[in-house]
């Protein structure tokens, strides 16, 4: 049995095994990764052979961190990257080519609906009734979107966001404030099974579910990387954040957005972002977090999500989809019942 895992911004772990009586005999760990001592190679054999195949990963990991020696250093992988490369050989562990992905780049939409279609959609994928599914957004209006747990009034200058005629929602997940334009951001969701990010933190599901953006932004040009916990940027500045939730049925959203061509002036008008906020990024204006995506790839943003629909697909497959009637009826409903009430906009104050 043979599987391997690349590190999101580490080395490739490559595992090779047989299952004889349920246990893992004739294991064979190998990969571009550092060892020191190399010795410790043999420690992590030991610590695997014979273990039972159907282990959880948290016990399996484990088991490889308690046969280490003492002072043994992974350089570029760690204890769990092991054993996702092995629960790869044995078939439980999933990768992105397991899955028959859709890829949704549909018309322009309220931020209200947005929002109702992220729920929807994920609660579909957890139904069966729709395959996992990457979706772009278009935003026909601007917006400020706050995170699940945000202060209403500590984030948002309503009167100025009022005056702008900028709409303020709340989304389900957790993270930072989003101030969007049409045509300023590129927006996008991942509805996808947890099965592919069971064997990782939830730290570690972060920079893997976007290490195929990373790689498309690599192809333009752009010096992307991600910083945890979840920030995609740049030598040059933040690019986006990600935010994920994970629902009942074992499905996570997850989504990003990206900085195209921000107003940096506008944002800082309704967006209160203190000096606590940007404390530890070494600089004294808010301004300066945002390094658009249109700066430093020259390209059209069509142009830019052209690129990254097709990365995704040469790495890990997906042909065109679209929202059925009835999962829009559904996301419309909830749009006007939820993300559009003033209650949960307001609930924490």
């Amino acid at each position: 049995m043979h599987g391997e895992y690349k590190v999101p911004g580490g080395k490739l772990v490559v595992a090779d095994l047989t299952v004889a009586d349920d246990k893992l005999v004739d294991v064979h760990i190998s990969g571009d990764f550092f060892l020191e001592p190399a010795e410790a190679l043999e420690d992590i054999i030991a610590a695997l052979t014979g273990l039972p195949a159907d282990m959880s990963a948290s016990k399996m990991t484990a088991a490889i961190e308690d046969g280490l020696r003492p002072g043994a250093a992974l350089v570029g992988f760690a204890a769990g990257d092991i054993t996702t490369a092995v629960r790869r050989a044995l078939g439980l562990s999933k990768t992105w080519l397991d899955f028959d992905w859709q890829i949704i780049d549909g018309a322009p939409e309220s931020p209200a609906m947005h929002l109702a279609l992220d729920d929807v959609l994920a609660r579909e994928v957890a139904a069966g009734r729709r395959k996992p599914t990457l979706r772009f957004w278009q935003w026909d209006r601007p917006a400020i979107i706050i995170g699940n747990f945000q202060s209403l009034s500590n984030e948002v200058d309503l009167e100025a966001a009022d005056a702008l005629g900028i709409q303020t929602v709340r989304r389900v997940t957790g993270g930072g404030a989003m101030f969007v334009e049409p045509g300023s951001a590129i927006t996008y969701s991942l509805y996808a099974p947890e099965s592919l990010v069971s064997d990782l933190d939830f730290a570690g599901s972060y920079a893997f579910l976007d290490s195929w953006v990373l790689k498309a932004l690599n192809a333009l040009g752009v010096d992307a990387f991600y910083k945890p916990l979840n920030d995609i940027t740049s030598a040059k500045g933040k690019i986006g954040g990600a935010a994920q939730k994970r629902y009942s049925g074992g499905v996570v959203l997850h989504h990003v957005t990206m900085s195209y061509d921000m107003d940096a002036n506008k944002m800082l008008q309704v967006l209160r972002i203190g000096r606590e906020k940007i404390s530890d990024k070494g600089i004294t204006s808010a301004a300066k977090r945002v390094d658009p995506v249109r700066s430093q790839t020259g390209l059209s943003r069509d142009a830019v999500i052209d690129s990254m629909k097709q990365t995704f697909r040469t790495l890990n497959g997906g042909s065109d989809g679209a929202i059925t009637p009835e999962e829009r009826a559904a996301a419309e409903n909830l749009a006007e019942t939820k993300f559009s009430d003033p209650a949960w906009l307001r609930h924490v104050p």
